[in-house]
């Protein structure tokens, strides 16, 4: 079975929301967008393009789905990062979507999420990324569809906005690799121990 791991941008309290733009995601008044940008380092970049190439298929929610299709779609053909995410099979999770064409090899899941996840995980292929999405992340979590977690935790606290765990959500996990990053970023990957 094709494993599901989910790669988010963390800050130390958990927050997922917004790390790559002021306006990324403004949803309950969250005004610290872009909060990642004073912390990379090409390190992380080569980490996430390592990760990505474990995975041939991209799971999105419908806002981060939109988000990269803008960024990464018109992108130049000599970027690495843009043709391999280009290159990948991509499931969007969206009611309100009327097309897919937007973004290269996109399809629309609009009903039974969990059913037709779960579907895609008996699939053969390589594994399925997640980034970003944080309600698919919650829906996901809640129905024991992640397989690993993949969090950059960035050192900065932020307060408030969209987190990685939905509240109520009691789990134990097995740390599988850790690893530091020169502007003081770690890498932590977990799995669950289904035993």
């Amino acid at each position: 079975m094709r494993k599901i791991t989910v790669a988010e941008f963390v800050s130390l309290d958990g927050v997922l929301q917004a790390p790559g733009g002021a306006e990324e995601d403004m949803d309950g008044g969250f005004v610290y967008g872009g909060w990642t940008g004073p912390y990379w380092h090409d390190d992380l970049g080569a980490t996430l393009l390592q990760e990505i190439n474990r995975a041939d298929t991209l799971l999105l929610g419908r806002k981060t789905w939109q988000t990269h299709a803008e960024a990464f779609e018109p992108a130049p053909a000599d970027d690495p990062f843009a043709n391999l995410l280009n290159s990948l099979k991509k499931y969007v999770v969206s009611t309100t979507l009327k097309s897919a064409d937007a973004w290269r090899n996109s399809t629309i899941i609009r009903e039974n999420v969990v059913d037709e996840i779960g579907k895609l995980k008996e699939q053969p292929g390589k594994d399925i990324y997640v980034d970003g999405s944080s309600v698919l992340v919650h829906t996901l979590a809640q129905a024991d569809l992640v397989d690993e977690y993949s969090l950059l935790v960035f050192p900065i606290v932020l307060g408030n906005g969209k987190r990685v765990f939905p509240d109520g959500l009691y789990s134990g996990l097995k740390l599988v690799e850790t690893k530091s990053f020169p502007s003081g970023v770690v890498l932590l990957r977990y799995q669950f121990d289904r035993k």
